[in-house]
C-alpha cells in the first residue's frame, strides 16, 4: 500500500524521529499500515470485478471491539494533538472537515465509533484514516482537490475503511499484537509519512511473505472502499465521478513525479485498474452537476493565504482578483484579507472583508476573520458583538465557538466565557478543547477546584486516565470547593480509578 506524494520532506521534526525509531523492528510495516490507512493508490490489478467484492465488513473479527478500537484511536490522536508539530490546531479548517465528513457518514453505517475529522498541515496529498472513526486529511489534499465532490471521494474511502472495519480484520490476523504495540506502530506510521527513508528502512527489514500476505488482504481492502466510498458519495449529494477524476489525475501525477516518488511508491506502481472500476460504475449513475459550498472555497483560500510570506499572499490574491481567475469571489476576497490581516494591514484587510460580507448572504468563516480584525484593532467590543451575533447565527460552528470563548478569554471576561463555554458543553459534551476553556475560565475568577475538575474532564476524554485522576486529587485538595462541586469530584475519582484498574489488567493480558 502506498500513498502518492509530491516530494518527501528530508527532515523530520523532533517528535517525527522519536517515534520513527521503532519502526525498523516491526515484524512487517504492512501491519502499521493496516493501523492507519493512507490514501492507497497502488494496489495491485485484481482478477475479479467491483461488483464481485466479497463483503469483508460484515465479518470484523470480534475479538477485537468497537470500544478497543476507540481507545486505540482516542490513543494516537491524543498524540498527534498535542506531540505533533504538523497537527493543524485551526478551528475553521476543523468544522468545514468535520461538516463534510459527517454529510457523508450520516447516509453510512457506523459501526458504533463515531467519526472526527482533522487536519495535518502537509502539502503531500494524502489521507488516512485511524482506529475508532479518526480520519486525517492532509492540507495538500484539499489544495489539490479541484472540486468539493473530489475532496469528498478521498474522503468517503477512508470513511468507508471504518465502516468495513478494516482495521479490526487486520488485527483478528494479528492476535499477538498488543494494544500497546499498535499504538506505537501507528504513531511510527505516521512519522514516516514525510520520510520516504524511514519508510523504506523497515520495508527492507520486513519479511517478503508477510508483506505480500497483507499487500494481498489490503487489495481487498481498497476495492471494497472504493466501492462503498462511491455509494457514500452518491447518497451525500456530491458528483460520484468526483472520486475516480481525482484518483485518475493523481495516477497521471505519479508518472510525473516518477523519479522523486519514494521508494514505497516505486516498488508498488499505479494500476488504472480501481480508477477504471471506479468510470464503469459512473455509467450506471444519473448525470449530477453539483455546485462547491462556499465553505470548500474560503478554506483553500485560507490555507492559500497562510502560504509563504505574508506580501507574496497578499501579491497572489491581488492578481487572482485582478485577472478573474477565482472559482468565487467571496473567497478570493477572503484569502486576501487573511494575506492583509498577517501583514498587519488593518486598512486593507477590512475593505476585502466588507466586499466579501456584501457578496454571500453569510459566512460563519468570513463573520469570524471580521471579528479578530475588530479585536487586532483593539476595538473589543465591536470584536465580541460581531462573534456574539455570528455565533448566534451559526451555533454549531467550531471556529466561531473556540474564537468567541477565547477572545472572552483575552479581554477577562471570565463570567461570561463560562456561561458560554457551559452552553456550548450541553452540545458538545466530548469535546476536550472546551473543557481546557472551561478550565481557563475558573482560573481566571480564582476557582482552582473546578478549575482542576475540567483538566480532568479534558484529560479522560483524551484517554489520559492518571493525569485525570492526578488533576482530581488536586481538586480535592484546593480546599474552594462547594458541596456539590466536591461530590462531583470525589464520584468522578471513584470511577476513573476504577477504570485505571481495569486499563491495567488490560495491558497485562
Amino acid at each position: 500500500m502506498a500513498v502518492f506524494r509530491v516530494g518527501y520532506h528530508s527532515t523530520m521534526p523532533r517528535f517525527q524521529r522519536f517515534l520513527a525509531r521503532p519502526l525498523a523492528g516491526l515484524p512487517s510495516v504492512c501491519l502499521a499500515v493496516s493501523l492507519m490507512f493512507p490514501l492507497a493508490l497502488c494496489s495491485p490489478p485484481s482478477a475479479f470485478g467491483m461488483d464481485d467484492l466479497p463483503e469483508l465488513g460484515d465479518i470484523a473479527g470480534s475479538e477485537f471491539s468497537v470500544a478497543a478500537e476507540r481507545r486505540i484511536g482516542q490513543q494516537i490522536m491524543h498524540e498527534i494533538r498535542w506531540r505533533e508539530p504538523a497537527f493543524l490546531d485551526d478551528p475553521d479548517i476543523e468544522a468545514y472537515l468535520n461538516q463534510l465528513g459527517g454529510r457523508l457518514a450520516a447516509v453510512g453505517a457506523d459501526p458504533g465509533t463515531g467519526f472526527y475529522f482533522f487536519a495535518i498541515s502537509d502539502p503531500a496529498i494524502n489521507a488516512f484514516a485511524m482506529p475508532g472513526g479518526y480520519i486525517g486529511v492532509h492540507t495538500g489534499l484539499i489544495l489539490a482537490a479541484q472540486s468539493e465532490s473530489e475532496l469528498a471521494g478521498v474522503v468517503a474511502h477512508e470513511i468507508a475503511h471504518v465502516t468495513q472495519r478494516h482495521i479490526a480484520r487486520q488485527v483478528f490476523q494479528s492476535k499477538k499484537i498488543g494494544m500497546a504495540s499498535m499504538v506505537a506502530m501507528g504513531l511510527a506510521l505516521l512519522a514516516a509519512r514525510s520520510n520516504g527513508q524511514v519508510a523504506g528502512a523497515a520495508a527492507v527489514t520486513s519479511q517478503a511473505g508477510a508483506i505480500s500476505a497483507q499487500l494481498a488482504f489490503s487489495r481487498d481492502f481498497e476495492r471494497e472502499s472504493d466501492r462503498v466510498g462511491f455509494d457514500l458519495l452518491s447518497r451525500a449529494g456530491f458528483d460520484p465521478r468526483g472520486m475516480s477524476a481525482f484518483f485518475e489525475r493523481l495516477q497521471k501525477s505519479v508518472r510525473l513525479y516518477e523519479n522523486n516518488a519514494t521508494a514505497y511508491l516505486r516498488t508498488h506502481p499505479l494500476s488504472g485498474e480501481r480508477v477504471t472500476d471506479m468510470q464503469n460504475r459512473e455509467l450506471r449513475a444519473a448525470y449530477r452537476q453539483v455546485p462547491d459550498s462556499l465553505d470548500f472555497h474560503l478554506v483553500r483560500a485560507r490555507l492559500r493565504a497562510q502560504l509563504g510570506v505574508p506580501a507574496e499572499a497578499v501579491r497572489d490574491f491581488q492578481n487572482l482578483l485582478a485577472e478573474g481567475k477565482y472559482a468565487s469571489r467571496p473567497a478570493a476576497l477572503y484569502g486576501l484579507a487573511q494575506a492583509q490581516l498577517r501583514s498587519r494591514n488593518w486598512a486593507a484587510a477590512e475593505i476585502a472583508l466588507r466586499e466579501a460580507r456584501a457578496d454571500r448572504n453569510g459566512s460563519a468563516m468570513i463573520e469570524r476573520l471580521f471579528a479578530e480584525l475588530r479585536l487586532a484593532q483593539g476595538n473589543v467590543d465591536e470584536g465580541l458583538a460581531i462573534y456574539r451575533r455570528a455565533a448566534e447565527r451559526f451555533p454549531r460552528h467550531h471556529g466561531l465557538v473556540f474564537g468567541y470563548a477565547a477572545a472572552l478569554l483575552a479581554s477577562r471576561h471570565y463570567q461570561d466565557a463560562l456561561r458560554f463555554v457551559d452552553a456550548q458543553l450541553s452540545s458538545f459534551p466530548d469535546e476536550v478543547r472546551l473543557y481546557r476553556l472551561r478550565a481557563e475560565s475558573y482560573a481566571g475568577l480564582g476557582r482552582r477546584a473546578p478549575q482542576h475538575l475540567a483538566l480532568a474532564e479534558a484529560a479522560a476524554l483524551q484517554g489520559q486516565t492518571q493525569a485525570a485522576i492526578e488533576q482530581l486529587n488536586l481538586a480535592q485538595r484546593a480546599g474552594d470547593a462547594n458541596f456539590f462541586e466536591s461530590s462531583s469530584i470525589d464520584a468522578r475519582l471513584r470511577e476513573l480509578k476504577q477504570r485505571r484498574v481495569e486499563e491495567m489488567k488490560e495491558k497485562r493480558n
